[in-house]
């Protein structure tokens, strides 16, 4: 037998010696503990090590990974308590108007502590890492001062007179709101008092953060600084309500991030990112299409209906999420925007459109009703704004704006008999000849889209975009107070003016001035801004009461009789339209910013600057 030639083993018992048992023991355990060692110490060892550490040591976690799965386990792990809020500032609103010497004086300090607070900021850039976003050099990469050389202030007095007057307007709502109806969402100027509403889920202050760069654009220095005052201080994101996915985006989120480009704070950007986490689980739907209403207080379902995703809704998520992205680190948020983008492209358009009415758990259209106003609005914004914002990358943007512009143009775009272009509404086939004032915004759209469409389609584009825009203002100058109705209609005779009683109010919308604006800087045709300070001069008569701007109930009457609303997008978009109108082209210059469905402003990425920010 084979075991009889080994030294040391006993055939009978195949046993070894003492001596023998002792040095093969001695080679045994050094052979386990070195392969046992190799489990810690080989490059790939890391599974491996988790398996035989003790299940009790805490292992790191890392958030932003980009895997969905990982994002919502984080979403759900339970908040710090809230530490104690500081009181709301006072209540009291302000008499002294800025004036003279002293406002630039405050002007200059408010400048300057903004300029110290994105230095502080980002004075540990030098040892950031590449994922870490840079206030510092996000400020480089702008080819010019958001502010401009003099603020935009104008060389001509007469429009320079005009500008402070829609400043001293803006001055007007905010001290009015700050008195009746400081940290509520908007004031009811006649009753004078706060309205919250139910728009927002228990959110509060819409007003206030609707008007933060409002405010810091105009060198309203004290109004500016209790506003932020609030934000630090009392907006309570841990609102427990169900609210408009649109309009939290819009206002708040928008809202927040414009304020943080402009100023560098840091509160601004802590606070858009906290609330941009708890609008995530919006998108928990069998498609990735997010349902129109969610509840911020939890992260269950919050749905108010299973009903059907609005175009115009979840459409316009697209530049507030991808700075979302950029400003965490994360890039779930882009994830959720794009995935919305592929379904879009995946499924049939009926004659390239778009309908308004999508069924979050299907992916399919509910019903082939379009419109370039409410309901599909701001959808086709976002395609051509997301494209300017991306330094004209993002190709993909750009084919779906203009392949949707082409089937606008082939299926709904009418001329009437006395020569006015404008928009009708497509019903499955069947043409309503009737234009909403929210449509007025697409003659600045197709505006600033008009040098990057086909070569010998630009002047054809500008000239669409004028004629949208004439007819808009057409709707304003026929009727009694020289205010639009928020609706008019091109038929039985009838041709930009509202028939129906229904459609006879003015809410104190800013979508026709919102056109001029943009007119006047692609063109400086100085019609723009006379039929702008036509539109100051008819609020001032109509809608301005003792404590503060109202919306009206019918534009053909002057027995005006008010709806006791100043809309917080007053102050966020008409207000700052119309600022911008009288102002130079250096304030806020389109070469850098686009503006969100709420004018709040988002910076454009320069690709040649660099790698400011990826934005992709």
């Amino acid at each position: 037998m084979v075991f009889r030639k080994l030294p040391g083993v006993s055939a009978s018992g195949m046993g070894l010696r003492l001596s023998q048992k002792f040095v093969f023991l001695l080679f045994l355990s050094g052979l386990v503990t070195l392969c046992f060692g190799a489990l810690f110490f080989l490059p790939d060892s890391v599974r491996l090590k988790r398996i035989f550490l003790s299940k009790t040591e805490t292992q790191p976690v890392t958030v932003g990974s980009g895997s969905e799965n990982d994002v919502r386990e984080h979403l759900k792990r339970p908040k710090d308590q809230e530490h104690p809020r500081k009181p709301s500032v006072s209540h009291e609103a302000t008499e002294e108007r800025l004036a003279g010497g002293k406002a630039q004086e405050d002007l200059t300090l408010l400048r300057s502590k903004t300029e110290s607070a994105s230095e502080k900021s980002t004075s540990s850039d030098h040892g950031a890492t590449s994922d870490t976003f840079s206030y510092k050099k996000f400020k480089r990469c702008l080819l010019r001062p958001p502010l401009g050389t003099d603020d935009g202030k104008p060389s001509d007095p007469k429009t320079n007179e005009r500008r402070e007057k829609v400043k001293e307007m803006m001055k007007f709502a905010w001290d009015n709101y700050k008195r009746y109806a400081w940290g509520k969402n908007e004031l009811q100027p006649l009753t004078r008092n706060g309205h919250i509403g139910n728009m927002f889920g228990g959110l509060r202050g819409a007003s206030i953060i609707d008007s933060l760069d409002t405010l810091y654009i105009m060198g309203l220095v004290e109004e500016y600084n209790d506003a932020k005052d609030w934000v630090q201080t009392s907006l309570d994101l841990n609102s427990n309500g169900e609210a408009s996915l649109f309009e939290v985006n819009i206002r708040y989120v928008g809202g927040l991030l414009s304020a943080y480009y402009l100023t560098g704070e840091e509160l601004f950007k802590n606070k858009a990112v906290e609330l941009g986490e708890k609008l995530l689980p919006a998108f928990n739907t069998p498609t990735g299409i997010p349902r129109g209403v969610i509840n911020l207080g939890s992260w269950s379902w919050g749905w108010a209906s299973a009903g059907s995703s609005i175009l115009a809704e979840f459409g316009t998520l697209h530049l507030e999420f991808v700075h979302l992205t950029e400003l965490s680190g994360n890039p779930i948020y882009t994830e959720k925007v794009m995935n919305i983008r592929k379904l879009l492209n995946k499924i049939e358009k009926p004659h390239g459109l778009y309908p308004n009415f999508l069924s979050p758990v299907s992916g399919n259209w509910v019903q082939h009703h379009v419109s370039i106003g409410g309901l599909g609005d701001s959808f086709y914004e976002y395609l051509i704004k997301s494209y300017l914002m991306s330094d004209k990358t993002d190709d993909d943007a750009k084919k779906m704006y203009y392949s949707a512009l082409e089937a606008i143009e082939a299926n709904l775009v009418q001329k009437s008999p006395g020569g006015l272009t404008y928009m009708a509404e497509w019903r499955g086939g069947i043409l309503d000849h009737k234009m909403g004032h929210l449509a007025c915004f697409s003659g600045g759209m197709i505006g600033i889209g008009a040098d990057d469409g086909a070569p010998e389609k630009r002047q054809h584009y500008l000239d669409l975009a004028a004629e949208i825009t004439h007819t808009c203002h057409e709707s304003y100058t026929r009727s009694a107070t020289k205010l639009g109705p928020e609706a008019f209609r091109f038929d039985s005779g009838a041709e930009a003016t509202a028939t129906r009683l229904s459609d006879r109010y003015y809410i104190l919308r800013p979508e026709v001035i919102e056109s001029y604006m943009y007119m006047w800087r692609l063109t400086h045709d100085p019609k723009y801004r006379e039929w702008g300070w036509e539109a100051v001069q008819a609020l001032e008569e109509h809608c301005r009461v003792e404590s503060g701007f109202s919306g009206i109930r019918d534009v053909y009457t002057l027995t005006v009789s008010h709806d006791n609303m100043q809309q917080s997008f007053f102050l966020s978009e008409t207000l700052k339209y119309l600022y911008l109108l009288f102002s130079d082209d250096d304030l806020l210059p389109l070469e850098d910013w686009v503006f969100n469905t709420e004018a709040h402003p988002l910076p454009i990425v320069h690709e040649e600057s660099g790698p400011c920010m990826s934005l992709s």
